[in-house]
């Protein structure tokens, strides 16, 4: 990839620092891919489409770290799970086989599984040495007639979240608008309702909780084109500029493809939550304001009255045990602001929040649930989240995996929150499952018992005594 497509991609019209002086996202600096470089980006994006064949066209290691690293659900094929990789080594490279390796292994990947498309990702050592990825691509596409999708990712490009926005680049560029949406049946024109035709844009479908919103948008006649990419198809994210609106679920993934797509098929986006109560609900009508069908927005109402009315009951006797619990949110992007709102819904304080991977328009909404002086955390190491535990009397830390040690080292009920987790929070539904998980938690009689004093200890207090 050029220097200046990387610029590009970096100087999004879309984000809301390029309504500033001074635009463009920060530059990368030495160590900034520590916490995933844009290979990794690019594949988590891309990972979930689940029927396409994904080769890493790199050293073992690359696919070895990086596969199955976010927890999505897929509702049929599982050839996303087989990780695939050229296995570049020191012989490939002084020799000169990287395109030969990378050619024959698109090869058996579609003589093996026989997928509607093959992803390849670029990385490091094939960029340094100068593979020319794209025309293996398109020579293997020509020879076996299966789309070959190139994916120019290297991880010393820059961040994680730069690979998100080349992944999204790789599919507006190569997949969407190749193919026209499938009609739709006559089953679907039930009791005179209008059928519309919307997309989500950073929906992952981590734990399958994607699968708690579907059934609300199926109710209300909004088929789903694609989900870029939680539990997508190939020919799902071929048909996406057909949509009628896009939904941004996180906002630094892929803003990149809902204005991509605007500016050519002008699709209208907006950014939302599926996170909360009111986060889903606003949602909802989200989508009844930009599709302006009045009927759709009669019904939409009725369903979120009839929703928010049984929700409240299930989540009654969770609120009692809940309220007034303090939480420590240490997360980033979307999740920094929605999650917020979930917690909120439940009666629970947020004593602070993480914003290390958040926008702009994240720390905007923060103010706004949690006031002006909400307390927002760029850096969170192991010993300010314990100190800010204990000065503000925190009865759980919520964050990723990563945090999980720190807090129970600490003796700090403790609960996964991203895309490692096992449970999925999203949707009305999603919503009663994250107040179980909550007071499990916290009321778990391992912290009780963890926070005595040892054993050995007590025998020693009671022989100094004696």
């Amino acid at each position: 990839m050029k220097q200046k497509d990387i610029a590009a991609l970096l100087d999004e019209p879309a984000c809301a620092h390029n309504k500033k002086a001074k635009s463009g996202c920060a530059k990368p600096k030495p160590g900034a891919t520590a916490g995933g470089c844009a290979f990794d980006g690019a594949q988590i994006a891309l990972l979930p489409v689940a029927d396409v064949a994904h080769i890493v066209h790199g050293s073992i290691a690359c696919a070895g770290s990086s596969w199955d690293n976010r927890g999505t659900r897929s509702s049929g094929s599982r050839l996303f799970r087989i990780g695939m990789t050229t296995d570049l080594t020191e012989q490939d490279v002084i020799m000169g086989r990287g395109e030969k390796r990378l050619f024959h292994s698109i090869k058996q990947a579609i003589d093996s599984y026989s997928p509607p498309a093959v992803f390849v990702y670029n990385t490091c050592v094939p960029a340094l040495i100068g593979d020319d990825v794209g025309a293996v691509c398109k020579a293997a596409e020509a020879r076996w007639g299966t789309p070959v999708v190139p994916v120019d990712c290297a991880g010393f490009y820059g961040t994680k979240n730069l690979g998100n926005r080349i992944a999204g680049e790789a599919m507006v560029k190569y997949v969407c608008g190749t193919r026209e949406p499938d009609p739709l049946p006559t089953s679907a024109e039930r009791e005179g309702i209008e059928v519309h035709d919307i997309a989500l844009v950073g929906e992952y479908n981590i734990a399958g909780e994607l699968w708690h919103v579907l059934p609300l948008l199926d109710e209300l006649g909004l088929r789903v084109l694609c989900t870029l990419s939680g539990d997508a198809r190939y020919r799902e994210v071929q048909t996406m500029h057909r949509s009628e609106v896009n939904m941004m679920v996180c906002s630094k993934a892929m803003i990149n493809v809902a204005r991509k797509l605007q500016e050519a098929f002008e699709t209208p986006w907006f950014e939302g939550s599926f996170y909360g109560v009111r986060d889903v609900s606003q949602a909802l009508r989200d989508f009844t304001r930009l599709i302006d069908d009045p009927d759709l927005s009669h019904r939409t109402e009725a369903l979120i009255e009839r929703e928010e009315r049984r929700i409240s009951e299930k989540l009654e006797p969770w609120r009692a045990e809940l309220s007034g619990k303090k939480v420590l949110l240490y997360t980033g992007g979307v999740k920094s602001w929605s999650v917020i709102a979930a917690l909120q819904d439940l009666g629970m304080e947020v004593v602070a929040t993480g914003t290390k991977k958040s926008t702009e328009e994240d720390k905007a909404r923060i103010r706004e649930l949690m006031g002006k002086d909400a307390v927002m955390l760029e850096e969170g190491n192991p010993r300010a989240l314990i100190d800010i535990v204990r000065s503000n009397g925190v009865d759980v830390l919520i964050a990723g995996g990563r945090n999980m040690y720190t807090a129970l080292k600490a003796r700090i009920p403790f609960l996964d929150i991203n895309q490692e987790r096992e449970f999925g929070y999203a949707g009305y539904e999603g919503m009663v499952e994250l107040a179980r998980q909550l007071v499990l938690t916290i009321d778990s009689p391992v912290w009780p018992a963890v926070r005595q004093p040892a054993p050995w200890h007590c025998k020693k207090q009671a022989g100094e005594v004696a």
